[in-house]
């Protein structure tokens, strides 16, 4: 049987005003990185789309 999934922690005082600021922080990439994360994205699509079409096959 599956583990019971435990509650989110509630973040108070000075973490909760770290966790704030970090949200609201804007993250910038360069184009190299940017076609990076897009070329590792396109990457993981192919290899699921690989996997769903090997696991029809043998089914």
């Amino acid at each position: 049987m599956a583990r019971p999934i435990k509650e989110t922690p509630i973040l108070f005082g000075e973490d909760a005003r770290r966790f704030v600021e970090r949200m609201n922080q804007v993250r910038r990439e360069t184009p190299e990185e940017r076609e990076r994360r897009l070329a590792n994205f396109e990457l993981a699509m192919k290899m699921l789309d690989l996997g769903e079409r090997t696991k029809k096959k043998s089914v």
